[in-house]
């Protein structure tokens, strides 16, 4: 018994410095020589890497934010009762966004929050992933989808029954995504959010610019 409450103390402790890791800044350091912080957004989330640096890096960066969620909380369920790795969870989230690395500063969640939902309940994180993916190709904007994957976590929850921790860390999970995304929020209202420009996108407008160009000539 004692041996299992160290054991479930330090998963929860390895489950925040995993979370505080800030791989954007590591990974931007250590690979391409740039401080994230200093270009873009200056947050260090995936996304402000994938605008900065580029796909390679915000690929690793994503896996990396994804594997700091998964890794502790999917460990606990094996091994811990299910309220337990909630809190494992949550360890992770909380580090994740106020980093013990970065004086309390951090990402906005969504990345190790997906790690977490694909170690808790995969077949949500696949419903959760769709709607991400539907609404960043519709609104093109990452915070909407991101939102907007949070709270289908939390729906989700109860739509399925899941049971009542599930539901309280998924409720305190969205509206601390939400919270993150405050700043987002205000963009959005003023219309001046920042949108995804997609490879298609560059092709259209580099074809659009050689025949203006033909034209013009």
């Amino acid at each position: 018994m004692i041996l299992q409450v160290i054991a479930g103390v330090a998963l929860v402790l390895i489950a925040y410095v995993l979370g505080a890791i800030p791989f954007a800044i590591v990974i931007g350091k250590w690979l391409w020589h740039v401080d994230v912080r200093d270009h873009g957004s200056g947050n260090v989330g995936t996304t402000n890497v994938f605008r900065v640096l580029g796909v390679r890096a915000g690929t690793l960066v994503l896996i990396g934010d994804m594997a700091k969620g998964f890794i502790p909380v999917y460990v606990a369920v094996q091994y811990f009762p299910t309220w337990f790795a909630l809190i494992v969870a949550l360890a992770a989230l909380l580090g994740h966004m106020y980093s013990v690395f970065l004086r309390g500063g951090g990402g906005k969640g969504v990345a190790t929050g997906a790690g977490i939902v694909l170690a808790l309940v995969p077949w949500i994180f696949i419903i959760a992933l769709g709607v991400f993916l539907v609404l960043l190709l519709v609104t093109r904007m990452v915070s909407v989808a991101s939102m907007a994957a949070a709270l289908t976590f939390a729906v989700c929850t109860f739509a399925f029954d899941k049971p009542v921790w599930y539901k309280i860390l998924a409720v305190f999970a969205a509206l601390v995504v939400i919270f993150q995304h405050r700043s987002n929020i205000r963009r959005i209202a003023l219309r001046c959010e920042n949108k995804v420009t997609f490879p298609w996108d560059r092709d259209r407008d580099s074809s659009g610019s050689g025949q203006a160009g033909a034209g013009r000539a």
